[in-house]
């Protein structure tokens, strides 16, 4: 059984650092991709970044040099380092995945099939 959990969202002032860890089970990660997408409220939900299963990650042009996604095989988890976060990147995090091997930035949300419950991270002075 495919199963996705997100852990680590909370509270952090802009410029603020905050690192996401997906917990996977019921399937390999060097296998299949995972995503990570970004839901700010009252917008669709969007890539940030992902990693394929031969582990190279991609990201989104305005997170790049800030965001990083690693991956732990051994605990069979993603993690999603968040630096210098801004106010506009508050909103829910979520981990995804569409038991393919191979993710892309031009991915949207309806193509994949499992998610986690998401993470929320609010950025606020």
């Amino acid at each position: 059984q495919v199963q996705l959990v997100e852990s680590g969202g909370g509270l952090v002032q802009p410029g603020g650092s905050l690192r996401l860890s997906c917990g996977t089970s019921g399937f390999r990660l060097d296998h299949y991709a995972l995503a990570w997408f970004h839901q700010a409220p009252g917008k669709e939900r969007e890539v940030v970044g992902c990693i394929s299963s031969n582990g190279n990650a991609l990201y989104r042009d305005h997170v790049k040099g800030r965001f990083t996604i690693s991956r732990d095989l051994a605990r069979s988890a993603v993690d999603l380092q968040l630096n210098g976060l801004k106010v506009e990147e508050s909103g829910v995090y979520y981990c995804a995945t569409h038991l393919g091997p191979k993710c892309y930035l031009s991915d949207y949300a309806p193509q994949y099939d499992y998610w986690g419950q998401g993470a929320q991270v609010t950025v606020s002075s």
